[in-house]
């Protein structure tokens, strides 16, 4: 009989090691995606390095926000984050599963998830920016019930605009 396995879900603080692991991961993944579609290359080290240093990860901590980490047999497979924008409205952040982890699974766990985050934290409505290029993700909202809506910030890289009632 085969060995099972599975997804788990659970709150992580935004500055642990594993939450620094999995960003890092995240964002040399977006940034190449970019730059490879814009420019042609890969991203540099000192811009990968810039962008880490730059994030902000601080609202994505109770009362008003939270960081989720997925683990995949125990081991760190991926990230989601949510915070209040108002009393109503919770914004979903950085949906990210290891690429060798992806099919199996985790992505609609995780956004479910922070979904249910958001509930407890008194939103209605989850929103969310992402990329044309990120086509799996747009995927994974559509089926997971969101609909595009109209622009709600002025995120340079957003291109796309999603909103679902809780």
């Amino acid at each position: 009989m085969g060995r099972m396995t599975s997804w788990t879900v659970a709150p992580e603080t935004y500055d642990s090691p594993v939450a620094a692991a999995l960003w890092r991961a995240y964002y040399t993944e977006v940034s190449d995606r970019y730059y490879l579609l814009h420019e042609g290359r890969r991203t540099e080290p000192e811009e990968l390095e810039r962008e880490v240093a730059r994030a902000d990860w601080s609202a994505l901590t109770p009362p008003k926000g939270r960081l989720l980490v997925a683990r995949y047999d125990g081991e760190p497979a991926g990230t989601a984050g949510v915070r209040l924008l108002d009393a109503d409205t919770a914004e979903l952040k950085r949906v990210y599963v290891r690429e060798e982890l992806r099919g199996k699974g985790g992505a609609p766990i995780l956004v479910r998830a922070a979904e249910d985050s958001a509930r407890a934290l008194g939103a209605a409505r989850l929103i969310l920016d992402t990329r044309n290029d990120l086509v799996e993700a747009r995927a994974l909202y559509a089926r997971l019930g969101y609909e595009e809506t109209e622009p709600y910030n002025d995120n340079q890289y957003a291109e796309h605009w999603f909103a679902k009632r809780l």
